[in-house]
C-alpha cells in the first residue's frame, strides 16, 4: 500500500513532549498516512517564532501548538489563515474545561509541568534505583522496589522497568534462566508488587532470531528452540502460579500497554498492603 505524507508543525513553548504524545496518538488512527513532524520547542519570543513561519511558510501543512502567550499565539493562527493552514491550540479546550469547573482562570506559565518539584525527584530517585537493579543486579535489597519484574529473556522486562521509572516507580527486574534458581532474595520479598512478564514460544523465538541475526551470531543453539523456549516459559509460568504472582502476556502488547496494566495491578497492590 502506497503511504501518504503531510506536513505537520507543533509548536511549543516548553518541551512539546505534550504535542508530541497527542498528535502521534492521533495520527496512528489514520493507517497509510504519515506525518512529517517538525517539532519546535522552547518558542517564547517573536524572532523564535519567526523562524516557525518562515519554515511554515516554505513547507504548508497542519499546525497544533501550545503557547499561552497571547501576542506569540495570535501571531501564528494570523500567519496560519494567511498561510491557509489548519491550526490548533491543544490544551485550549482542556484549560476552558477546567476554568468552567473550577470557577477560576489558568495562571500562564510556560513549562509549568516541568518543575523540580517531589515528583520530578521522584522520578529521578526511581530511575536510578530501576537502572541499577537492571537484569538481577543488586537482589539483595530488591523488596526497595515498588514493583519487581520476572520473565525468560526477550519479554521486555527492561524497556517495561524505564518506562514505569519515568512514571516515578521504583522498578527491578529479574531475568528467569534456565537451570539458574532465582535469588533468595526474591521469595522474601513482601512490600514490592511482583509481576511475570511472558509471551508464546513463536514471539520469543522471533524476537531471539532477531536478536542473534543482529550480533552475527549462530542461530542453533538452545536459546531459539522453540520446544526449550516453550519450557522456558511454562517455567516461568509454574513459578508465578506457585507465589500467587500476576502475569501478564506482553505478546501483542506495546510498552506502553504493559506499563499501564502493571500500574493497575500496583494500584490494586499498595491499597491491600496499606490496609495490612
Amino acid at each position: 500500500m502506497n503511504r501518504s505524507y503531510f506536513h505537520l508543525h507543533l509548536v511549543s513553548d516548553a518541551t512539546g513532549e505534550t504535542l508530541i504524545a497527542v498528535s502521534r496518538a492521533a495520527a496512528a488512527q489514520y493507517q497509510g498516512i504519515s506525518a512529517i513532524e517538525h517539532v519546535y520547542p522552547l518558542v517564547r519570543s517573536s524572532a523564535q517564532l519567526d523562524r516557525v513561519l518562515n519554515e511554515l511558510e516554505s513547507a504548508p501543512g497542519m499546525v497544533l501548538y501550545t503557547l499561552v502567550e497571547p501576542e506569540l499565539a495570535e501571531r501564528l493562527e494570523a500567519a496560519c489563515r494567511e498561510f491557509g493552514c489548519p491550526c490548533l491550540s491543544v490544551l485550549d479546550p482542556v484549560l476552558n474545561l477546567f476554568q468552567s469547573y473550577l470557577g477560576t482562570v489558568s495562571t500562564q506559565r510556560p513549562g509549568a509541568q516541568h518543575v523540580l518539584d517531589a515528583d520530578y525527584f521522584k522520578r529521578i530517585d526511581a530511575l536510578n534505583f530501576t537502572m541499577v537493579h537492571d537484569d538481577g543486579q543488586l537482589p539483595d535489597d530488591l523488596d526497595e522496589a515498588d514493583v519487581i519484574l520476572v520473565g525468560i529473556s526477550r519479554t521486555s522486562k527492561t524497556p517495561t522497568s524505564i518506562y514505569l521509572a519515568n512514571r516515578g516507580i521504583k522498578t527491578a527486574n529479574i531475568p528467569l534462566v534456565p537451570g539458574i534458581p532465582p535469588p533468595p532474595a526474591l521469595e522474601r520479598v513482601k512490600r514490592a508488587l511482583v509481576v511475570g512478564l511472558v509471551a508464546t514460544p513463536e514471539r520469543i523465538v522471533q524476537i531471539r532470531q532477531n536478536r542473534l541475526l543482529a550480533l552475527n551470531a549462530p542461530e542453533t543453539s538452545p536459546y531459539v528452540d522453540k520446544v526449550a523456549v516453550a519450557e522456558e516459559v511454562a517455567t516461568s509460568r509454574k513459578l508465578c502460579a506457585r507465589h500467587n504472582w500476576p502475569v501478564i502476556d506482553v505478546t501483542r502488547r506495546s510498552i506502553e500497554e504493559t506499563a499501564a496494566a502493571i500500574l493497575d495491578l500496583y494500584r490494586s497492590h499498595r491499597l491491600r498492603f496499606i490496609a495490612e
